[in-house]
């Protein structure tokens, strides 16, 4: 009998949400999608044994809303925590993860936002990690404090905690690497008038900025979906001990 192919758990948000290019590259690599909405009644696993890890995607709504899918989410991240089975929470889920960790999910204190793309700094760790684009795309009005216990990796001017770690295998982005061009051109349209908001960029800048950064965003997520999904480095090390190497700074496509 042949083995099963390995599951990674997808949570979505919006009935019309796609895992995007993770979904697509975790395809390419012989996993399987175990696609899930809380918000529409779909349950989560209460363990994560049969899956190799778990990706919460972002959202419209906040992790500070009081929705029982929301507050069901936030307390269910103890399982890939408790279990140390590879988690990436993005946008949303990487602010549903500080909320399970003790911290605190808010605006930006002057009411600026980020829509678009915008300037990222790894840090030392961040550094050490892996090479990490330039400029990422963000569609966000919140952003959260760093927590006990974790690592941060990049920082961003408005929202200063961009990329952090906890354990050996959890990690939360503020950004969007997921993105791909039916994407971009979905969210610019159908979320038009958030572009007048302090801090957000005109659609075209969205669309410049991919030419310029996307080949960037592509090949970082291309290794660390790699790393992050290594079960040898997860036995071994909370680092992921790569050397980092250089990305391009325009777009291949």
């Amino acid at each position: 009998m042949a083995k099963p192919l390995p599951r990674i758990l997808i949570v979505l948000h919006q009935e019309t949400s796609s895992p995007g290019r993770v979904g697509q590259m975790l395809t390419r690599r012989g996993y399987v999608l175990d696609i899930r909405r809380p918000r529409y009644g779909d349950p989560l696993p209460e363990t994560l044994r049969d899956h190799a890890g778990a990706v919460v995607f972002g959202g419209p709504m906040s992790a500070n809303d009081e929705d029982d899918f929301v507050r069901r989410e936030i307390d269910w991240l103890a399982v890939p925590l408790a279990e140390q089975k590879p988690y990436l929470g993005i946008c949303l889920g990487a602010q549903m993860l500080v909320r399970q960790l003790g911290g605190t999910v808010g605006p930006n204190p002057h009411g600026l936002v980020e829509i678009g793309y915008y300037p990222l700094c790894p840090t030392e760790a961040g550094k050490a990690l892996m090479a990490w684009p330039t400029e990422v795309y963000q569609w966000h009005r919140e952003g959260f404090d760093l927590p006990c216990g974790c690592t941060l990796l990049a920082e961003g001017e408005s929202f200063p905690n961009q990329a952090f770690q906890v354990g050996p295998a959890a990690y939360g982005i503020q950004f969007h690497p997921e993105l791909t061009l039916a994407m971009l051109h979905r969210w610019t349209t159908r979320g038009a008038e958030r572009f007048e908001l302090p801090g957000a960029q005109g659609r075209p800048h969205h669309f410049e900025g991919r030419a310029l950064y996307d080949a960037q965003t592509r090949l970082w997520l291309e290794r660390f979906l790699d790393l992050w999904l290594d079960p040898a480095r997860h036995a071994g090390s909370s680092a992921i001990g790569s050397r980092p190497q250089s990305l391009p700074s325009v777009a291949a496509e």
